[in-house]
């Protein structure tokens, strides 16, 4: 259930991705706080919180397999939105675009083929190495704690690999899968908005699963009758 809820999670955001950008700014004091966030966003802390949870129940190499497997749903997610756009009937493309007219029954199809094709090529990038990360801080700081503080390894090695996710997914987006428009003059305040304000709202959902996350871990490792802390029990007999 952890793996398929974190799966198909991972196929939802990316197909979702940039296709639509939300402006949550705020003021406080007269003063604006510019708050930007991409749709594919919003689901999006819930994958480290199953990899966190599989970690925990199942060990390091689990999680890893799952994240493998994660990268393999990316390529099929692009080889059916690549078999799609190029299966007949091809419609007539705007000239200098690579979707038709926004009239064609097609274009809904061909423009979100676009956005998911930029999109998840940067997403792969970043979610490999973020997912790697927060594997490898998550079981170095349960070594480190001899299995102890189970919110110390849950929320540092979240909030360390979303850090590392948020900038990578940012900036490969825009520099080298051009998938997100800026107007010029802008871009590196724009980008630096979209970071933060990225990282902001994964920041607060890692605080907020603490508690879900350790009454998970609890009621898990009953139900399935598994000691976490099982490896750990056994070097210090």
């Amino acid at each position: 259930m952890l793996a398929g809820l974190f799966l198909g999670t991972l196929a939802m955001l990316n197909i979702l991705g940039i296709s639509r950008q939300l402006d949550l700014s705020f003021e406080i004091f007269d003063f604006k706080i510019p708050v930007y966030l991409f749709v594919g966003i919003l689901p999006y802390p819930i994958t480290f919180l199953c990899t966190d949870f599989i970690s925990e129940l199942y060990g390091k190499e689990r999680a890893r397999a799952v994240v493998i497997t994660g990268l393999v749903i990316n390529l099929w997610v692009l080889f059916i939105l690549y078999l799609g756009g190029i299966l007949p009937v091809v419609p007539e493309m705007e000239p200098g675009t690579i979707v038709p007219a926004v009239d064609d029954p097609s274009y809904a199809f061909f423009e979100i083929r676009r956005l998911t094709f930029g999109a998840t090529l940067a997403s792969m990038i970043a979610y490999l190495t973020a997912q790697f990360v927060d594997v490898h801080v998550f079981h170095f700081l349960k070594k480190l704690t001899k299995g102890k503080h189970l919110w110390l390894r849950n929320n540092g090695s979240t909030l360390i690999s979303q850090l590392v996710d948020t900038i990578s997914v940012t900036l490969i987006t825009y520099y080298y899968a051009q998938a997100v428009q800026i107007q010029q003059g802008s871009v590196y305040h724009t980008l630096m908005v979209l970071i933060v304000s990225g990282y902001v709202f994964k920041l607060i959902s890692a605080l907020l699963d603490t508690i879900p996350f350790y009454i998970g871990v609890k009621f898990l490792s009953k139900y399935l009758d598994i000691d976490p802390n099982e490896s750990y029990h056994e070097k210090a007999e």
